[in-house]
Parts: C-alpha cells; structure tokens; sequence
C-alpha cells in the first residue's frame, strides 16, 4: 500500500513544481499539499474504505481548483492550464470513478460527479458518466430525462438527446414526464434549426451545404412524438400538458389546432377538458380597437366571462350523469377558485353542487360570501331550488347556511324572521335547531351586558323587541324588575314613566 501510495505522491510532483515556479503557490504550500493528499491517498487504500474519504479526497482536490482559479485572477496569470489544472480534474474524475463502481447504488454520488464535469470536465466526459450511471440505473425515468437535456443544452446534439429520449421509452413506455420532455426536445430542435435559417437568409448566405427540410421546420417530428405519446396515454390532462408545451412556440399554430381538436373529440367525458376549454375562452385576446378604451376593455372582460361561463355549463350539463357526478362538482369548485370573483361562477357552482346533491354545497356557500356580494349569492341560495331541495342534505345544509348569513347581515331580528319561515319546511337538522338556540343566547347575553352597564332606553329598547311580533311579552316583567334593580336616581323616575306609556301604547 505504501509503494502505491508514494507512487501517486510522485505523479503529482510536475504539477506542484509549475505551481511554485509559476508563482501560484509558494513552498510552503506546496509542502503542506503533499502532507494532506499522502493522508487522504492512504485512507483510500485501506483494506476497509468509507465512501466519506472518497468524498473528502474530492472535496480537497476541488478546493484546491478553486484556490487556483481565484489565484490566476488575482496575479492575471492563464496559462499553462495543461501542467497544472488539467491532471487534477483527471485525478477527480478518477477518484469518481473509483467511488461510483464501488457504491453504484447512490445516486447522488453519480449526479455529483456530473455536477463536477459540468463545472471542470470536458462536455464529452459528462456523456461518459451519464452513459456508465444509466447503465446502472435504467429504471429511473428522471435520470434518462436529465442526460438527454444535457446532450441537448451541453453538447447541443440534439440527435444523440433523440437516442437518449427513444432509450427512455422502451423501459419506460408509458412514463408521462418522459413524452412531455421529448415532445419539447423536438421542438426546441425544430425552433434552433429556424433561428439558423434566418440568420443564413439575412447573413445572404447559400443554404445548399445546409439541410432544412419543410417538414421539420413545421414540427413534423414532435407530431410523431404526440401521436405515440397519445396513443399510450389516454389521458385529458395529459394531453393538455402537450398541448401547453406547444403554445410556448410560435411557429405551433397548425399543431396546437390538432391537439385541440383531439381534445375536444375525444375526451369531452372528462372535466379537465371543459376545464380547459373555458379557461381558453377567458384568456382569449380581444379585439384590437376595442381595447384602446376602458370601456371598451370593460365590455371585452364581460364577454369572455360570458362565453367562459357558457362552456363550464355545457360541461356541467355533459358530465352531469351518475358516473360524471364527481367530475361536475370538480369542474365546479375548480372554477370558483380560478375566478373568485365571478357572481355569475359562484351562482352556476352552486346550482350544479345543488343538482348533484353534493355535500359540498355548504362550504361552497360559505366560501362565495366571502369574495362576492352576500345579497346577490343569496339570492340564490334561498330560492325553491337550494331550500326546498329534494335532496334533504342538500335542503338541510343550505337552511343552515341561510340562517347563519342573515344573522350575520341582519342580525338577531333577521335570524329570527328566517328561522320563523324554515322551520315548517321540512326537512330540517338538528344543527339547525342548536343554531338558532345560540343565536338566541347570544342575544340575551348581548342585552344582559349592554344593559347593565348603560342607560335606561336600552331597557325600553329590550321589553320594545319582547313585545313585538319575534318576541316574548312574557318577559317584559322580569326585564322590568332588572331595571329597576340596576338603575339609580332620576333614572329609574324617567324608566317607570316612559315604561307606562309603552304600555299604554303611547310611546
């Protein structure tokens, strides 16, 4: 171990020495060099060896990387790269090697020795180690996805990221990620080879020793990838995701009308694809003119809301079947939260969640009281369709939420005046109930405090509401009692005087 040991030591004498004559490093730190890498070379030959001193011995040899590069900026010094830079990077990929043949499993070992290349390393190098850790690990989709974007973006070779993508495929054929990334692999090929043509036209450059064929200009070869992905994955929101990768280029628009036209044929049994469709419809561009006033940007607003709406109730009404059910009251609260703002959302939601007898019904109510006006939502709400529901958890829940919004906007009269009217309608929940008996608590509560602590016209205001249509003139005598128990001085004179005429309906 020891011969092997010096032998290394040996090998890296050159590369010290042109540090020191070239004035990188002095003697010293050369000497402090040789100390360090002898401790590190004789852990790495042990009989038992840790994958931390491999990556410890890494570490070291990137510092030192580091320390020479800040050095060559400091005294302007750029040469001899050959002698110096060139075996330590060597030296590093080897130790890589060695720990990655060793631990083959971790993959964070291999991604770190590809980090490294990138940063050090020839771009060739990068494609030997991608090759040697696919090797090792085909079964993951990630890893052949991230080789083939740096054949792509490193070596800008976009037929060995081709290979790579078609590679992927065959252990991985129904892998989504995969499709989706060589669908825009092809398609950043195809805009490269437009760019060159252009700057060769503008450059009055022949074009005869160049290959631009029409037909991968227009995109042919990401149809291909599009028809085979389609034809494995049958999926709407899958084809949506290709159909958004194509939208980012501008020379997609016969595409993009095939794709969309494959969705709306195919796959209009599924709520992602109405989704879709009316987002589209919100998001289309108005007319040029017409934006150049705010009214008229106002009245483009209002129409692609309308016409977004009507696709959502086209899909409502298609998917509105027992097998759909679900599907509907996704597109639904989907579309609530995408326009929040939306009255006319929040109103279709609702009506679909009360078709379906959905028991989300409730908290989209209460959701839609907090970003829309409360009386418009109302409306809605209290009509024959949502209280007197035949579905009774569609009709119990919406009673409940009606009675909680008028006490929250009216106040206790309100509630009451509500309660009075539902409760004949049956059916009815106990929480219905158990609400209305909290509300009433509260009320006698709030009078409880209030009056105790302030004059004696809130008291003629407390036996006014017990003896109106909502309350109890039964209790006007305790009420009265109280007063007189808590009020003092002239204040009681003024009560007893002002209760009789009350009493006598003078007041």
């Amino acid at each position: 171990m020891a011969e092997i040991v010096q032998q290394r030591i040996e090998d890296r004498i050159p590369e010290l020495e042109q540090l020191e004559r070239v004035g990188l490093f002095t003697k010293k730190e050369v000497k402090s060099i040789i100390k360090r890498v002898t401790a590190l070379e004789y852990k790495l030959h042990r009989l038992i060896v840790n994958k931390e001193d491999f990556i410890a011995y890494i570490q070291y040899e990137i510092n030192v990387l580091e320390l020479i590069k800040k050095r060559r900026a400091h005294i302007h010094y750029q040469f001899k790269r050959e002698e110096i830079e060139y075996p330590i990077i060597h030296r590093i990929n080897s130790i890589f090697k060695r720990a990655t043949n060793k631990w083959k499993d971790d993959v964070q070992l291999w991604l770190s020795h590809v980090a490294f290349c990138k940063k050090w390393a020839t771009k060739s190098q990068i494609s030997k180690v991608f090759s040697a850790m696919l090797a090792i690990h085909p079964d993951k989709p990630a890893l052949w996805i991230m080789a083939a974007k740096s054949e792509l973006e490193d070596r800008n070779s976009s037929e060995s990221a081709r290979h790579l993508f078609l590679r992927a495929l065959r252990f991985h054929p129904n892998d989504k990620k995969v499709y989706q990334e060589y669908f825009r692999m092809e398609l950043l090929h195809c805009e490269k080879l437009r760019k060159q043509k252009i700057q060769l036209e503008q450059a009055q450059m022949d074009l005869g020793e160049y290959e631009f064929s029409p037909e991968i200009l227009s995109g042919k070869l990401a149809e291909v990838v599009y028809k085979d992905a389609t034809g494995k994955i049958k999926e709407a929101e899958f084809v949506i995701s290709l159909l958004n990768i194509a939208a980012i280029f501008d020379f997609t628009k016969d595409l993009q009308e095939s794709i969309l036209q494959d969705l709306q044929t195919n796959y209009t049994d599924d709520s992602s694809t109405w989704d879709f469709m009316a987002k589209r419809e919100l998001e289309a561009p108005g007319a040029g003119e017409e934006l150049q006033t705010a009214k008229g940007r106002a009245s483009d607003i209002n129409r692609r809301e309308e016409r977004c709406c009507q696709v959502y109730e086209e899909g409502v009404k298609s998917l509105n079947t027992g097998r759909n059910a679900e599907g509907a009251a996704s597109v639904a609260m989907t579309a609530t939260q995408r326009y929040s703002q939306s009255v006319t959302m929040w109103s279709l939601s609702l009506q679909t969640l009360m078709e379906l007898g959905s028991r989300d019904i409730g908290r989209c109510f209460q959701d839609a009281l907090k970003h829309v006006n409360p009386k418009t939502v109302c409306s809605l709400a209290c009509s024959q369709r949502g209280l007197l529901s035949a579905v009774p958890a569609v009709a119990m829940e919406m009673k409940e939420c009606y009675l909680d919004w008028s006490y929250s906007t009216g106040g206790y009269k309100k509630a009451r005046k509500t309660f009075t009217s539902l409760q004949e309608n049956r059916p009815l929940s106990k929480d219905f109930f158990t609400r209305m008996i909290q509300i009433e608590k509260e009320q006698v509560l709030f009078f409880n405090i209030t009056v105790s602590c302030f004059s004696k016209d809130l008291w003629l205001q407390y036996i006014r509401e017990e003896l109106g249509p909502l309350g109890q003139p039964e209790n006007c005598g305790k009420i009265h009692w109280r007063a007189m128990k808590f009020l003092e001085g002239e204040s009681v004179e003024r009560f007893v005087s002002k209760y009789a005429l009350l009493q006598t309906g003078h007041l």
